[in-house]
């Protein structure tokens, strides 16, 4: 019965997106995935057949069923109660040992063509994807070139969020003052779902984004599409663009100012070191909007006026 209902489960894969990667991080963690369900089962399946078992056996009606009152001890049994759990314990600890390197978000994919570097800024309650060596900047649209590796550089303007296209593989938290890097990859072309997976206020279901994975020629074209924007991505637009808003549309930048990413991770360093420049005004030079305690994580307070 267990092995049949697990059957099922599987069964559905497809619509599950974590077991229907599209990329090779994906696909190493769904084998993680489904090799540590495995090795469970070997207790869990068990279990469940003798539950069922002893209770038919052992039944009240059942008079043929041996019954020893004086019985208290095996060895048997108890070596395989626990050698069994034991072994399956050494194993997941070397699956977990091994996997932990291999599967580093920091480390980057070998691959024959070069990584496309992707600064990633997390707002409220909106992603802003700022790709440097095109010089342009999209707002709530990740796109991407399949089969390149993607060098994610992440930081936040806000609270703490959490990074995630599940297709594509590991989540990692993007947090404001510091910079954290992920390295993923799409092996087809696709529209891939990406989310914030940590809660961040009233805005929080709003944010998320389409990850589209095209071919080589078709990335060039888009880029040379959000290069015909009349708009411009500088400390003024990004002073506009990180008020917290719900529900904002998709956004063109065919131009980004020189060093944005950095300076929006390194106003918090300054506030938080107390080494900020007084003299410094305007959109990035303004502290952040008050922070509060809420179920043991800082949040901006979610009073702040909704706009757009």
């Amino acid at each position: 019965m267990g092995l049949l209902g697990f059957a099922m489960m599987l069964s559905g894969c497809d619509q599950l997106v974590l077991l229907n990667p599209k990329g090779p991080i994906g696909d190493s963690q769904r084998l993680l995935i489904m090799t540590t369900i495995l090795l469970m089962l070997i207790v869990v399946v068990p279990v469940f057949v003798m539950a069922f078992w002893f209770s038919r056996k052992y039944r009240a009606s059942n008079t043929q069923a041996t019954y020893a009152p004086e019985w208290a001890y095996s060895a048997k049994i108890e070596a395989l109660i626990w050698l069994i759990p034991i072994a399956i314990v050494i194993v997941l600890a070397y699956f977990t040992w091994t996997s932990t390197f291999r599967l580093d978000p920091y480390k980057p994919i070998a691959a024959e063509r070069e990584p496309l570097t992707i600064e990633v800024v997390s707002l409220d309650w909106k992603w802003l994807f700022i790709y440097p060596e095109a010089d342009i900047a999209v707002v709530n649209q990740l796109v991407f070139p399949a089969n390149v590796p993607l060098r994610f550089k992440l930081t936040s303007d806000s609270v703490m969020t959490s990074f995630f296209i599940p297709q594509l593989g590991s989540q990692m938290y993007a947090m404001a003052g510091m910079q954290t890097r992920l390295n993923l990859m799409a092996d087809e072309t696709g529209v891939y779902a990406g989310h914030n997976q940590e809660f961040s206020g009233r805005g929080y279901a709003d944010m998320h984004f389409k990850a589209i994975a095209t071919t080589a020629e078709e990335f060039h074209a888009w880029v040379e599409k959000v290069r015909q924007s009349p708009d411009i991505l500088d400390a003024h637009r990004f002073g506009q663009l990180r008020k917290p808003t719900t529900g904002s549309p998709i956004a063109f930048f065919s131009s980004v100012e020189p060093g944005l990413f950095k300076r929006i991770m390194s106003q918090y360093m300054g506030w938080m070191g107390q080494q900020a420049d007084p003299g410094r005004q305007g959109a990035m030079g303004t502290p952040p909007a008050p922070m509060r305690k809420t179920g043991g994580a800082a949040h901006r307070s979610l009073d702040a006026p909704k706009e757009g």
